[in-house]
């Protein structure tokens, strides 16, 4: 796994938070559309004494209905949250955000580009760290969200900075896998032959070949691998 040191207060890992000597345990809600992933996070957050998950949802509207219900402090969610929406979780974060002002919402997903982060914080999230993060910086990520700061992995926060100062150039929007696809593309191969060879689905592929036209700015696959080769990118 990828070691990332989550921001608080606006710098990158400046220090270790200090776990609560007092009794306050954090309350958390799980929001993420796949259980298998839900039961793991449970399993691993609820080994921290101060660490408590007090609801789960795997939909927007069961998270809604689970949050009015428990009152959480903390809600952990994906972006991803159906099959027919690559970005339910942030349309879940600005509801929350707007019915529940104190709520710290913690954004854990696969996902990361330069705009997707901007765009989460946009909608309400304190912070934003990716999924291959270890246990200990997910950890400190929930408890500085918890006392009402930021925390984003290292990566997350470059991600911000560059948006910030105007300097997110394409390639620096692309994911890792994002690049793989699009040369796998270049090379003509449909959805189910890259899966195959990337090892993920054809429902992935699509929806990073769907991320890589919005970033290149084009609406066909043609026109994504023409705009690459024109910067460089294959």
């Amino acid at each position: 796994m990828t070691t990332a040191r989550p921001v608080s207060a606006g710098h990158v890992g400046h220090r270790d938070p200090v776990r609560p000597t007092e009794s306050r345990v954090v309350r958390i809600v799980l929001v993420d559309d796949h259980a298998i992933l839900r039961q793991g996070l449970r399993s691993v957050l609820e080994r921290e004494s101060d660490l408590r998950i007090v609801g789960e949802a795997s939909s927007l509207p069961e998270a809604l209905s689970v949050v009015d219900r428990v009152s959480p402090d903390i809600v952990l969610m994906d972006l991803k949250l159906s099959a027919s929406s690559d970005y339910e979780g942030l349309t879940l974060c600005s509801q929350l955000s707007v019915a529940h002002p104190k709520l710290g919402l913690l954004v854990l997903t696969t996902f990361l580009d330069d705009q997707l982060v901007v765009r989460a914080v946009h909608a309400g999230a304190r912070g934003y760290v990716v999924k291959d993060v270890d246990t200990t910086e997910l950890v400190r990520a929930i408890r500085a969200v918890s006392r009402g700061e930021s925390a984003f992995d290292s990566r997350s926060a470059s991600a911000v900075v560059r948006s910030l100062n105007g300097q997110s150039t394409t390639k620096d929007r692309l994911t890792d896998r994002e690049l793989e696809v699009l040369r796998l593309l270049a090379n003509g191969l449909s959805n189910i032959r890259i899966g195959e060879r990337l090892f993920i689905s054809p429902t992935t592929v699509k929806f990073h070949v769907s991320n890589i036209m919005r970033k290149l700015e084009v609406s066909r696959r043609a026109e994504a691998v023409y705009a690459a080769s024109k910067q460089g990118l294959i």
